[in-house]
């Protein structure tokens, strides 16, 4: 008898201590998961359940009921399963918990068994849903009758897992970089990354920015971190730039052991090829809120991001506000047919104005699924890519080299531990394009340039260059094309295009070389009798690209400088070069060109060349800023001595006025200027 009392002692103690570590371990739970660090949560949750006695039914329920949600969260798919189905078993019946499930059958691929679920779901009585919930079942179920489908069907896409950015955790959100997209911007959560603590959240390390270079043969070389302020020890990640390439919009998640962790969007500026320390950008006012997945619009206006902010659709939507140089203003959400009662993430955009998102809340094959708006008069067009780029997991973050449609995004698909890896693509397609470069004749490119499109099919675009003074804009064909190259300080250059159907993708390149208004520019291939003033005729190809930059350019007025080199007497020098210039003026006189608007000069040598920097690249014996005087280039060798006559013997012009033509003898204003 004493022994069987003992026994029940001893076993009663046990159920006492179990019963105390299930509690310990749900407490730990609720702060985990208060604090946003699901991983955690999801260790405690499965210590709770493990150690709660099966007759307690209802508290067995809510412990799975916990950890599923978790699981679900950190992308622990066939784990999240279980729970939830173990929630269920232990009358877990609500209506959340069955869609719940559902969606993650989805998610792996159990098209027949998700589509039960969301079927029993609208049969069920017991049940009764708001018009979100009901859209997200019906949405449930026609993709769990769709997937298959596409899934056989497939579709032009081509996709494959690259290794060479990929580690053996996450790497998600490519973005290309460089005016020559040879740099790969990505966020992962390797070793490599910042800092030695692990996350609450994700059980990995803290992600940072990653970069990946191609080498001179195009070859895609191995990530590295970026050296400068940009990463820390926290989380940074999902980033965006703008098309000039100076700016950096990302994902930052600063950590506190007290208070939930939300996402925040931050900027970063590029200077001397080293990124700055991110400051957050201060979007509204709700702290309470995450906002997160930047994306800057081609034409750089507009930043687009993700937030579960009130006044939203449900769960996480895309929003979006307007960039200005002094702040932010004015944020609208996209609305419908874009958000949804689910989730919408990662918007990103193709440079012909497409915007790509990935959702949970319309039709997909599970997961989140990669879709496609296209802007028309009525607002967005929907639609859905198909197999393979979409896939039972989650797809998201693309990215699109140029104008081609090809490049690369993230995916989860087939990752037992639910971790996102890179994925090239490729959709081959006829695509016509203008290549464009923007530059000052005689020098550099002006990557502060704009460039005005239209079209006679109603195009009106505004064109922003990148670093390297380049464009890239896709056109359509059967349309005529004016494009019009502006900066500050220099005359506009128009071209014009015609553009035919094709059968095969094209390019077509043009040049805007812009003049400066400040300094002289050369007329190159003016060409002479010897020793006389008569143009010859290879000489007009030249002169006719001056009469039409002064037709593009009409209220301007400029001098015609003829130069000798130091050979010959000075006055007759001075009387030759006066001849040539006038020559010059009297062949735009016969083209149109008003009189008042051209003042011949002859330099004779009295006004040697002085040297630019981009001369020195095919004379590397001159520096910048020298001056080709007779004693400076008489210290050459002959054969230089005579390139540095041939430089000196030049025609140039220079702009006198920017205003010809716009006032009347009493001042008053005329003609507005155009673009300038």
């Amino acid at each position: 008898m004493r022994k069987t009392l003992y026994i029940l002692s001893i076993y009663l103690c046990a159920l006492l201590l179990v019963g105390c570590g299930a509690d310990q371990a749900l407490k730990k739970g609720e702060k985990y998961y208060a604090l946003g660090e699901y991983f955690d949560a999801a260790t405690q949750y499965k210590k709770a359940y493990a150690q709660t006695p099966v007759k307690e039914k209802a508290a067995r329920g809510q412990r799975a009921l916990k950890m599923a949600d978790c699981y679900r969260r950190i992308n622990y798919t066939q784990r999240a399963i279980a729970a939830y189905r173990n929630a269920i078993r232990y009358g877990q019946r609500d209506s959340m918990t069955y869609l719940y499930l559902g969606q993650q059958l989805l998610k792996a691929g159990s098209y027949k068994e998700a589509g039960k679920v969301f079927e029993d779901m609208l049969h069920d009585t017991l049940f009764s849903y708001d018009a979100p919930t009901l859209q997200l079942v019906k949405s449930g179920l026609h993709s769990a009758q769709l997937a298959p489908q596409w899934k056989k069907e497939g579709s032009r896409y081509t996709v494959k897992r690259e290794n060479t950015f990929n580690s053996r955790r996450s790497d998600y959100s490519p973005v290309f970089g460089g005016d020559a997209n040879d740099r790969l911007y990505f966020t992962s959560t390797r070793n490599e990354a910042a800092g030695d603590e692990l996350s609450g959240i994700t059980g990995t390390k803290n992600a940072d920015i990653f970069v990946s270079q191609k080498d001179e043969k195009g070859k895609w070389q191995r990530p590295q971190v970026i050296d400068s302020e940009l990463n820390s020890a926290e989380d940074e990640g999902a980033c965006s730039i703008t098309p000039d390439g100076h700016t950096m919009y990302l994902t930052v998640c600063k950590t506190d052991n007290n208070y939930p962790r939300y996402a925040q969007i931050a900027t970063s500026r590029r200077s001397d090829a080293a990124w700055s320390k991110p400051q957050v950008l201060e979007l509204v006012r709700d702290t309470l809120s995450l906002y997160a997945h930047p994306a800057v619009s081609p034409d750089g206006k507009w930043l687009y991001f993700v937030s579960d902010m009130p006044g939203g659709m449900g769960g996480k939507d895309i929003w979006r506000v307007r960039i200005s140089d002094t702040s932010m203003g004015g944020v609208e959400n996209l609305g419908a047919p874009i958000n949804t009662p689910g989730d919408e993430m990662f918007p990103t955009f193709r440079p012909n104005g497409d915007l790509y998102f990935s959702s949970n809340g319309h039709e997909g094959m599970g997961g989140l699924d990669i879709f496609i708006a296209s802007p028309n008069a009525f607002g967005w067009k929907i639609e859905h890519p198909g197999f393979p780029l979409n896939s039972q997991g989650d797809d998201f973050g693309m990215t699109f080299e140029g104008m081609k449609n090809q490049g690369f995004f993230s995916s989860n698909r087939g990752d037992a531990h639910g971790w996102d890896h890179i994925y090239s693509f490729e959709n081959p397609e006829i695509i016509q394009t203008i290549k464009g470069w923007v530059y000052e004749q005689e020098g550099y490119e002006l990557p502060q340039a704009v460039v005005y499109l239209v079209g006679n099919d109603g195009t009106n675009l505004r064109l922003s260059v990148k670093g390297d003074g380049s464009f890239t804009q896709q056109i359509k064909p059967n349309v005529d094309y004016v494009l019009l190259g502006t900066c500050a300080g220099y005359l506009n250059h128009k071209e014009e295009l015609r553009v035919e159907p094709v059968t095969d993708s094209e390019e077509y390149v043009l040049q805007f070389p812009l003049a400066s208004i400040t300094a002289p520019v050369l007329i190159d291939n003016i060409f002479y009798d010897f020793d006389r003033a008569t143009l010859r005729p290879e000489s007009t190809e030249a002169l006719d690209k001056l009469v039409v930059l002064l037709n593009e350019n009409p209220h301007t007025a400029i001098e015609l400088a003829a130069h000798c080199d130091y050979k010959g007497s000075e006055e007759y020098n001075i009387r030759l070069s006066q001849r040539r210039a006038e020559s010059v003026v009297n062949y735009l006189i016969s083209k149109g060109i008003k009189k008042d608007r051209l003042t011949p000069k002859g330099y004779g040598k009295g006004s040697p060349k002085k040297i630019r920097k981009k001369l020195t690249e095919k004379y590397p014996y001159l520096k910048e800023n020298d001056v080709l005087t007779e004693e400076y280039v008489r210290t050459f060798t002959p054969e230089q001595q005579e390139e540095c006559n041939q430089l000196n013997r030049r025609t140039e012009f220079k702009v006198t006025t920017t205003t010809y033509g716009m006032f009347d003898k009493q001042g008053n204003l005329i003609e507005s200027p155009a673009h300038n």
